[in-house]
């Protein structure tokens, strides 16, 4: 089996978020697990061949790389190109035309184009590209095929895509979905050729780790409530919802803004802080690394992610691995999840909604110190490396197994 990943970015471009993490944990995991077959002799149900076609993306800048041959990062072979455009529509002819000799050089091989999001040109035309040679395709949207993504951002140029050739390209995918959320959205928009839900990989602190905060429980007012927000600051994640919540809770409290985005944005949300007479109590620490993040989240009480539309939430799974309890909106992705564990509290996005909730998890504190002792254990279980690859797993060899004709 021979699996390409098309993906308009790939990391060093940790700039663009939780799905860097996402498709690069993937196929590390792949290749890793592809290894493991391989030499245990299980040959014909091991990727003999994984590569990664991506571009130089890296925001308003490229990454400084060789576009000549394929790099080895993590272990996984990825050849980087050139892009013409800049975000969001990272057009690069170069990739295109290496992805086509890739599969006239792979007629005898078992062939999955598997492409991480849309509304790109890299995804879009990639995966015209294929159906023109009718290779399967496994599409990851990334919560791109929403009606909240539809209509937001450059909702024209979406909407000429979709109508022009995104339609019957999307028909001709199998759509591998993160949550049951974003198989709910993916079904509102179109009907491919097959959806199948299986969770992100995502990368858990070491069982190393200690707990530094213990939950305090709140009898003494000079201990601060610390909530963090850790995650790529854009509309979608609801901080101005967030921000007006806090601004009616009287008890001391604390938040913490980890995470980049747009300038002017972040400039609009620090006035509006301003505005809302909270600043002071506000923290921004722009990107935190890898290396720092667990850490991060285990020093405080609780981690808030309001968004308006959040197909998973990698931030949700990795602050439960440190124990840390969460609020989130029932627009996340992993909201079913949180709810059925009894891991958090689940909100709408009504301003005394989130307030309510937030006061409620500050009372509950027996709560907090439940989830401190259950959730590392549970999310180590549920969220399990090698559970995860052998799904991706089968169903690539399910849809190998279909025909191939359109």
């Amino acid at each position: 089996m021979k699996i390409i990943h098309i993906t308009a970015s790939y990391k060093p471009a940790y700039v663009y978020g939780g799905p860097i993490q996402s498709v690069a944990k993937l196929c590390e995991a792949l290749t890793t697990f592809s290894d493991r077959q391989i030499a245990d002799g299980k040959d014909k149900t091991a990727i003999n061949d994984l590569k990664v076609l991506t571009t130089t993306a890296n925001g308003t800048e490229e990454l400084q790389l060789d576009t000549d041959t394929p790099i080895l990062i993590d272990n996984v072979a990825v050849s980087y190109f050139k892009r013409w455009t800049k975000d969001h529509s990272h057009f690069s002819p170069p990739l295109l035309m290496k992805l086509r000799k890739e599969i006239l050089q792979s007629q005898n091989s078992k062939l999955i184009i598997h492409i991480h999001s849309w509304w790109n040109l890299v995804s879009v035309l990639s995966c015209l590209v294929a159906k023109w040679y009718k290779i399967p395709v496994v599409l990851s949207p990334r919560g791109m095929l929403t009606t909240y993504t539809f209509g937001n951002r450059n909702s024209f140029f979406k909407r000429c895509i979709h109508k022009l050739m995104g339609n019957q390209l999307l028909k001709y995918c199998h759509i591998h979905a993160t949550s049951n959320q974003e198989k709910r959205d993916v079904s509102a928009i179109v009907k491919p050729k097959s959806i199948r839900i299986i969770s992100n990989l995502v990368k858990l602190p070491s069982k190393e780790l200690t707990i530094q905060n213990e939950i305090s429980d709140n009898k003494n007012q000079k201990n601060l409530f610390k909530i963090i927000f850790l995650s790529r600051i854009e509309e979608k994640k609801g901080l101005e919802l967030l921000f007006e919540a806090l601004s009616l809770i009287n008890f001391p409290w604390q938040l913490t803004i980890g995470g980049n985005g747009n300038d002017d944005y972040t400039q609009s949300l620090k006035e509006k802080a301003e505005n809302l007479k909270i600043s002071d109590r506000i923290i921004w620490l722009g990107l935190v690394s890898n290396e720092n993040k667990f850490n991060l989240m285990a020093e405080h009480d609780l981690t808030a992610l309001t968004s308006y539309n959040e197909n998973f939430a990698n931030v949700i799974v990795e602050s439960l691995g440190v124990g840390t309890a969460v609020l989130i909106s029932k627009f996340v992705g992993l909201a079913d999840y949180v709810a059925d564990k009894n891991l958090g509290w689940i909100t709408g996005l009504d301003i005394e909604e989130i307030k309510t909730g937030i006061i409620q998890a500050y009372q509950d504190v027996e709560k907090r110190k439940k989830i401190r002792e259950i959730a590392r254990l549970l999310i180590n279980d549920d969220f399990n490396d090698n559970t995860l690859v052998e799904q991706y797993m089968d169903y690539y060899q399910k849809i190998l197994a279909q025909p191939s004709a359109l």
